[in-house]
């Protein structure tokens, strides 16, 4: 399990697949701490995890582990509010 990913980390993961000079998806670390708070909400209100988890892991450990190994994704709503994809990319 990794130990805190930096938000440069983060950003660079949720980025990907994002050709040059195309608007970013994920341009500042809010976007990256509210997307990893909607996904440990999910977590808390019963969604199942994509990385392994135990019985001492916390959800917000364990949404910024799914968003850094990108088993979920974040896409940008059409309000400007980012979502986060809960299905499994893989």
């Amino acid at each position: 399990m990794m130990l805190h990913p930096s938000y440069s980390d983060l950003m660079e993961v949720a980025n990907e697949g994002v050709d040059e000079g195309e608007e970013k998806l994920v341009n500042s670390r809010y976007s990256i701490v509210l997307a990893a708070a909607k996904r440990a909400r999910q977590l808390i209100d019963g969604a199942p995890a994509y990385v392994p988890t135990d019985e001492k892991s916390k959800p917000l450990s364990t949404a910024v582990e799914e968003l850094y190994e990108g088993k979920v994704k974040i896409i940008g709503g059409e309000d400007g509010d980012d979502k986060v994809v809960t299905e499994s990319v893989e």
